[in-house]
C-alpha cells in the first residue's frame, strides 16, 4: 500500500467520514502511512461512491477534492461541511492546514507516525514545527515508528527523525533495543543490532549464533566480525593464548555456519586464538573464500598448504574442494594433469571443483574439456562452460548447434547457448527461458 491507488482512497475517505485510521487501513505499516499520506495530498476529482441511505436516491458522489475543500458536494445540504479530521488535515496539500493539524498530535499519540511524515514535509514552517515536536518526544516513544522513520529517511529532509532514533537507541533501555533486533522490518533489525553491538548488548555467543543462521549478509558480516572482536583480549589477541570456553565456543559456533562468509570470519579468527592448525580442515571447503582464508591462517603458522594439497586430492572424494584449491595454489606444470585426471573422476563434486581448479590453474585445454558439456551433472556443465568461455570462438560450431537441439538436456542446452553467443554465433533463445 505504498503507492497512491483505489484501495488508498477509499482509505482516505473513510478517514474523512469519521473512521479512524486504525478502522481504515493497516497502521502497523510505514508503507500504508506513507500511501495515506500521498493519497491526501494528491487527490483527483473522481467521484467516490459512499453508501446511500435507504430510499434515498442516487446522486452524483462528492469528489475527494470537495471533501478536503469542506464542501459535501451535491448531497450536501449544509454550505459549509466541518474542518477534516486531524489525521486527514495533517496531510492536506494547503501546507497552512498541515501546520496548524500538527497541535493535534500532543493529545493524540496515535497521530504519531504523521507526526513523523511531517518532519520531511516540503514546507518549511510545517517541518520545523514537526521536527519540534518530534524532539519533545520521550526516547522510547520513537522504537514503534522506528520502520516509518527509517523508510523516511530515503528521502530529502528524511534525516532528521533518523538521527533522533539513533540517539535513543544508544541511550534507552537494553531491553527495548534488542526487542527492535527482532522486528521484521529489514532496517529496523539492521539498526537496532548494529547499536546493540556498539553498546555490547550482546555477548559473543549470542552473536556468533546470530551470524550462523539469520539470512541477512549484512547481519552475518556485522555479527561475526563482532563476535570475534567481542572476545576477551587474551583469546582474541595474545597469539598462542588457549581460548577459554566462551572463545572455544564463540570460534566453533563461526566454523559450523552454513554461510561461507561467516566460516571464513571463524578460519581468519583462528590465527588470533593460535590455533593455526585448526585452519587445515578448510583447505578443501566448497567455498573459494573459505579456502583462501584457511591457506592463510596456515601459511601464517609455518605451514605450506600445497603438499597438503596434494595428499588430499590422493582421495578426492573425501574432500571434493580440495582439487579447486590445488588449481588456487598448485603449480601448472606439476598439478595440472592431477587436476585432468579427476574431470573423469565417478563423483561429480570431484568434477566440478576439478574444473574450477583447471581454471584457476589457467590450465583449461578446450579439447579436452568439451566432452564436459554433456556430463550428466548440470552444476558440472555449467562449470565446464565458464571454463570455456574464453575459448568458445574455438569450438566448432556443429558441436554447439548439436548440444542446442531441443530434445537435450536443458542444462546443456542452455551451455551451448551461451557458448554460441560468446563466439558471436547467436541463435535465438527458446520460449519461455532466459
Amino acid at each position: 500500500m505504498d503507492g497512491w491507488d483505489e484501495e488508498t482512497m477509499r482509505a482516505v475517505v473513510r478517514v474523512c467520514d469519521g473512521a479512524t485510521p486504525e478502522e481504515a487501513f493497516d497502521i502497523a505499516s510505514a508503507g500504508a502511512w506513507l500511501a495515506f499520506d500521498a493519497g491526501v495530498r494528491n487527490p483527483d476529482d473522481r467521484p467516490w461512491l459512499f453508501t446511500r441511505p435507504p430510499g434515498e436516491p442516487e446522486r452524483p458522489a462528492p469528489t475527494l477534492l470537495d471533501r478536503l475543500r469542506g464542501r459535501g458536494g451535491p448531497r450536501a445540504a449544509p454550505p459549509a461541511s466541518p474542518p477534516p479530521p486531524p489525521a486527514v488535515a495533517l496531510c492536506h496539500p494547503d501546507g497552512r492546514v498541515r501546520e496548524a493539524a500538527l497541535d493535534a498530535v500532543r493529545t493524540a499519540p496515535e497521530l504519531r507516525p504523521l507526526l513523523v511524515v511531517r518532519c520531511a514535509d516540503w514546507v518549511a514552517p510545517v517541518r520545523g514545527k514537526a521536527r519540534a515536536l518530534l524532539a519533545g518526544l520521550p526516547g522510547d516513544a520513537l522504537f514503534p515508528l522506528a520502520g516509518l522513520i527509517l523508510r523516511l529517511a530515503r528521502r530529502d529532509r528524511g534525516d532528521f527523525a533518523r538521527a533522533l532514533l539513533e540517539d535513543a537507541l544508544r541511550e534507552g533501555p537494553a531491553a527495548e533495543v534488542l526487542a527492535l533486533t527482532t522486528d521484521p522490518d529489514r532496517a529496523t533489525y539492521r539498526i537496532a543490532y548494529r547499536i546493540a553491538v556498539e553498546r555490547g548488548l550482546l555477548t559473543p555467543v549470542e552473536l556468533a549464533a546470530t551470524a550462523a543462521v539469520c539470512g541477512d549478509v549484512t547481519l552475518q558480516d556485522l555479527c561475526a566480525e563482532a563476535a570475534v572482536v567481542a572476545l576477551k583480549p587474551e583469546e582474541a589477541v595474545r597469539p598462542g593464548a588457549s581460548p577459554g570456553p566462551d572463545g572455544a565456543a564463540v570460534l566453533d559456533r563461526l566454523l559450523a555456519a552454513r554461510p561461507p562468509r561467516v566460516r571464513s570470519a571463524g578460519v581468519t579468527a583462528l590465527r588470533r586464538a593460535g590455533r593455526h592448525g585448526d585452519a587445515e580442515p578448510f583447505l578443501a571447503d566448497r567455498s573459494a573464500v573459505v579456502r583462501a582464508c584457511a591457506r592463510y591462517v596456515l601459511r601464517q603458522g609455518g605451514v605450506d598448504p600445497l603438499p597438503l594439497y596434494r595428499e588430499l586430492c590422493a582421495d578426492p572424494a573425501a574432500h571434493p574442494g580440495a582439487a579447486a584449491g590445488l588449481g588456487e595454489c598448485g603449480d601448472r606444470l606439476t598439478d595440472a594433469e592431477a587436476l585432468w585426471s579427476l574431470v573423469e573422476h565417478p563423483v561429480p563434486a570431484v568434477r566440478l571443483h576439478a574444473i574450477s581448479g583447471l581454471r584457476a590453474l589457467d590450465v583449461v585445454v578446450r579439447e579436452r574439456l568439451t566432452p564436459s558439456l554433456d556430463d550428466p551433472s548440470p552444476a558440472v556443465v555449467r562449470a565446464a562452460t565458464r571454463a570455456l568461455l574464453p575459448e568458445a570462438a574455438g569450438i566448432p560450431e556443429h558441436l554447439l548447434r548439436e548440444r542446442s537441439a531441443p530434445e537435450g538436456p536443458r542444462a546443456v542446452r542452455v551451455a551451448a547457448d551461451r557458448l554460441l553467443r560468446a563466439a558471436g554465433r547467436q541463435r535465438t533463445p527458446e520460449p519461455g527461458y532466459r
